[in-house]
């Protein structure tokens, strides 16, 4: 099992932790309107999704009803828990809008979107995705290490499907294009429930980033 930042885990007081789990409501999550081609991408989201339900934690998910987003809604519901789905309009057809959500909302724009997604919820996970799942989960990390919000941001490493982001991402620290500290907002397991006590853990405050004028 890789686990990208378990030195994370434990590193607040117990009394610190337990607050910050009991006032998370819900937590957006990331992920392909594809199942790819492994069996484990749909068991995990189906898996993630009944523990969120066990857990009484809401998911905020893109609204579609295909691939992993569809999964992962249905098992939510399944399981008896809330979910809310934010689509831009154009995409209702394409990604072919959940319509056994309570709550679906039709939003005018991908940055609509994101927005919302990012307002209603109070931490972030990744599945396995494509383009747009790894541009809403590192534009989120972004806004963490601005400190444009302080929720933690996890990656589901299924498979080691996110290893060659991982090793960007300590590459880009080697190189001094990323802090050490703000690598470090990047929670990541391959078990979902060892994730979400990882999200659920503690506040998350990024490190004001650098900016240089040396021209090398």
């Amino acid at each position: 099992m890789r686990n990208g930042n378990s030195a994370s885990r434990g590193t607040f007081p117990g009394f610190i932790s337990t607050l910050y789990a009991a006032s998370m409501n819900r937590i957006c999550v990331f992920c392909g309107s594809s199942t790819g081609v492994r069996p484990s991408y749909a068991r995990t989201a189906v898996r993630l999704g009944k523990i969120f339900a066990q857990r009484q934690i809401g998911l905020v998910y893109g609204g579609g009803n295909v691939g992993l987003m569809g999964l992962i809604a249905d098992s939510v519901l399944e399981h008896g828990g809330d979910v809310i789905g934010v689509i831009p309009r154009f995409l209702v057809h394409k990604e072919v809008a959940h319509q056994h959500l309570k709550d679906l909302r039709i939003v005018e724009s991908m940055h609509e979107r994101k927005a919302l997604m990012a307002d209603l919820s109070d931490g972030f996970i990744a599945l396995p995705g494509g383009f747009g799942t790894l541009e809403e989960f590192c534009e989120i990390v972004t806004w963490a290490q601005l400190q444009l919000h302080h929720k933690a941001c996890g990656l589901l490493n299924v498979e080691g499907f996110y290893d060659p982001l991982l090793q960007f991402f300590d590459q880009a620290a080697k190189e001094q294009f990323l802090k050490p500290s703000n690598r470090k907002l990047i929670r990541c397991s391959a078990d979902p429930e060892e994730l979400l006590d990882m999200v659920l853990s503690a506040p998350v405050v990024g490190e004001e980033k650098w900016v240089s004028r040396d021209p090398r």
